[in-house]
């Protein structure tokens, strides 16, 4: 039988992965494969989950949010793991997991994962972090990790603007300047978006970008006056913020530095704490192999 590391968090969604353990092991073995079980805990470091894995693997699955993938991928790589990964969506989000058209049903996206092909995509690499999803810094960052756990899961994105709109007029916009061979912008920014996949807090933010083209799509809030923000942010939830933008800058790249003005600051990886200005951020052209 094929083997298969499955990675998963029994925290992740209320614990919905634990409930679905024996669906997920069946429909595995129904189609010949043995699971190599590792449960993610405060007591294991997670590098130990890749102590064996070897080309006798067929892939790497794994069951979490957006942040467990993050932590996931990039020992993926920093350990030259070259094999595929299948994503069970978990958490809270779950942005990039739908955008592959996962479904938030465990059986459903087990039967999508059997079936599915091997595909090559894209990587964001922050200095010497990789994201799948998304980087950013500014307002958004800061009310993602402000707005609790349960209030996302009740409201969805309409938690995310709800709380956005609140800090709007005691949030101090940053000084950035954003270098590329595409675009240069040195100025103000109130948000700052980088994806490689389309939405944050399931709010579809970049709905112009691809996974496949070897190019980053890089979104700048400007954030001029509250005005013209609040209006650029109903945009957003109609998603033409990007057809005619007023108060925002939109480009694609391949390879940017990007420099903010607060240097504490931390940016935001997939949900993960990012590095500090200066940011050298490049695309990964077919930096993965995922099955879906």
């Amino acid at each position: 039988m094929k083997k298969v590391k499955f990675i998963y968090n029994p925290f992740s969604g209320e614990g919905i992965i634990v409930k679905n353990l024996d669906i997920i092991i069946n429909k595995y073995q129904t189609k010949g494969f043995t699971i190599i079980p590792f449960r993610i805990s405060n007591e294991q470091n997670l590098k130990e989950a890749f102590f064996d894995i070897d080309n006798s693997y067929h892939h790497i699955l794994v069951a979490g949010g957006d942040g467990t993938i993050n932590q996931i991928i990039n020992l993926i790589k920093h350990n030259n793991i070259d094999i595929p990964l299948a994503l069970l969506p978990a958490g809270t989000a779950n942005d990039f997991a739908k955008y592959i058209g996962m479904s938030s049903n465990i059986e459903e996206s087990c039967n999508k994962i059997l079936s599915g092909k091997v595909k090559k995509i894209d990587l964001g690499k922050a200095n010497d972090k990789y994201f799948i999803n998304v980087f950013s810094f500014g307002l958004f960052t800061d009310i993602s990790q402000k707005t609790p756990t349960q209030l996302k899961n009740n409201l969805g994105k309409l938690a995310y603007y709800l709380n956005g709109i609140k800090e709007l007029p005691s949030f101090r916009k940053l000084d950035i300047k954003v270098i590329s061979d595409e675009f240069f912008y040195e100025g103000n920014a109130l948000i700052f978006f980088t994806f490689n996949g389309r939405t944050a807090g399931n709010i579809n933010i970049s709905y112009k970008s691809e996974i496949n083209d070897g190019l980053l799509d890089i979104i700048i809030v400007k954030g001029d006056n509250i005005r013209s923000t609040i209006l650029s942010l109903l945009e957003f939830l109609r998603s033409e913020h990007l057809e005619k933008p007023k108060d925002i800058i939109h480009f694609k790249s391949s390879d940017f530095i990007v420099e903010y003005s607060d240097f504490k600051l931390n940016s935001d990886i997939d949900g993960e704490i990012g590095p500090i200005s200066p940011i050298h951020v490049t695309c990964v052209k077919n930096g993965l192999k995922i099955i879906y």
